[in-house]
């Protein structure tokens, strides 16, 4: 086994307020340090005096040290494959998780606590902070609450701790990891989680032959992937998590990409554990005119021209069901909704869920403004427009596009070209399908939407 022997110093003792002002990691192969690495951190913020009274840190020393995502790689490529092992392991641990996390990397080690380990190595001591360890066990610390002093020292603890478990058995036993409270199906390599990022995108798990059994998507991927190996689960839902062999994912830069592409993905590759939006054919739509009277007349149809439908259905019932809840909704007249038998006044009328369009006791300018409300639902307000959004990193970002009230498709572009004309836009666009599905996923994303973040043409 590899160990990484770390000591952190920082602003102060929350890591979420906080920040890291010096680290050193003595890479240990079990018998010597065979690398290393010191540095100072310039935290960006202002150090406490009574913090630099204790580490002996000043403001003026960390102005001119690198800042962390400066050292970020250095860091990852030194520990990588090594046992993160530190005396207060979930301090100093927390503190570098942290830092990773605002630079939006998950950093995961399996980690080791010294203090932990040395009250089952070692027992009997009154106290087991680091000083006072040390000063009972005769090794010496080289400047206290600095980095490399701290390290150095318990790299000398960790062994003497090497020296009573030869064989490793008891730091086998005490070393952790992110993932100890949660299920994996046997043969599952947990090391395949590390490097799924806490951001918006689409994740695919995929079987012992390669084969993706399912397509979700999350505003947090990784926290979302995570969730479906918790003890706490359906049937369903252990059996789809025993098949995950390997998961690959897509950052998308937002949750609107997100849901379009997993719709997009779960009807092209149609895997086997995602239920919904598998429907690939709408070849029903719902339709509008204007009959003799002047009524607006809604009714549904196979599509021949899919520019005309107002709303696309995968079949002629799923129509016709989608038409009833918008003649309901909308108190709309069962006559002027498709129903081509009533001769007189409709159902509707006499239950008062119609005000008598069908009859001529509303009259079609009435009628009409309520009608015309139920299309607007069902519609975008603006028949060609683009939605900006963020993208998948922060010299990025993403659009959305439909044009003559169509889903034309998404992609992405230097935020240069925020305010640029739609024609250059158009450019970054990669075309995908409409249907039903992303027409709902972009009319409920439109209801929250902030107007600054649609561009109109």
């Amino acid at each position: 086994m590899k160990f990484a022997i770390v000591d952190i110093e920082t602003t102060g003792g929350n890591s979420i307020r906080n920040k890291i002002t010096e680290i050193a990691i003595y890479i240990h192969d079990g018998e010597k340090i065979i690398d290393q690495f010191v540095s100072l951190v310039n935290p960006e913020c202002p150090i406490a005096p009574f913090i630099s009274n204790l580490t002996g840190i000043t403001n003026e020393m960390v102005e001119d040290a690198p800042k962390f995502y400066e050292i970020a790689k250095d860091i990852v490529t030194l520990t990588d494959g090594a046992v993160f092992v530190a005396h207060n392991a979930q301090f100093d641990y927390g503190f570098i998780r942290e830092e990773y996390k605002s630079l939006g990397y998950n950093y995961s080690r399996d980690y080791l606590c010294t203090v932990k380990l040395s009250r089952k190595v070692l027992p009997g001591f009154a106290s087991y902070s680091l000083g006072n360890l040390c000063q009972n066990l005769g090794i010496s610390i080289a400047n206290r609450h600095r980095a490399s002093g701290d390290a150095l020292a318990t790299v000398k603890l960790f062994e003497m701790i090497l020296g009573r478990d030869p064989d490793q058995e008891i730091i086998k036993t005490f070393t952790k990891n992110d993932y100890l409270h949660l299920r994996f199906p046997v043969g599952f390599d947990h090391k395949i989680l590390d490097n799924i990022p806490e951001k918006p995108g689409v994740y695919y798990f995929h079987n012992e032959d390669g084969t993706t059994v399912y397509v979700g998507k999350s505003n947090n991927i990784r926290k979302r992937v995570l969730s479906h190996f918790s003890n706490k689960q359906s049937k369903k839902a252990i059996e789809l998590r025993n098949s995950i062999k390997d998961i690959s994912f897509e950052e998308t830069g937002n949750e609107l990409i997100a849901l379009l592409l997993e719709s997009e993905e779960i009807k092209k590759i149609q895997p086997v554990f995602n239920r919904m939006q598998k429907r690939t054919t709408f070849n029903y739509g719902i339709f509008s005119t204007i009959n003799e009277a002047g009524y607006i007349t809604l009714f549904s149809a196979k599509v021949k021209n899919l520019d005309d439908a107002l709303i696309t259905a995968g079949s002629y019932d799923e129509a016709e069901m989608i038409l009833q809840k918008i003649q309901n909704k909308n108190n709309l007249c069962q006559k002027l909704c498709g129903t081509k038998d009533i001769k007189h006044a409709c159902f509707g009328y006499s239950v008062r869920m119609c005000n008598g369009a069908c009859i001529g006791k509303e009259s079609a300018d009435e009628y009409n403004i309520r009608a015309q409300a139920a299309l607007d639902s069902i519609q975008y307000s603006h028949q060609n427009f683009m939605i900006i959004g963020s993208g998948r990193h922060h010299s990025e970002k993403s659009v959305t596009h439909i044009e003559s009230g169509r889903y034309i498709g998404f992609g992405y572009f230097e935020p240069e070209f925020v305010n640029a004309h739609p024609e250059i836009l158009r450019e970054h666009v990669k075309p995908r399908t409409d249907n039903r599905d992303v027409q709902r996923i972009i009319r409920h994303f439109l209801n929250t939407a902030s107007p600054s973040n649609i561009l109109t043409y």
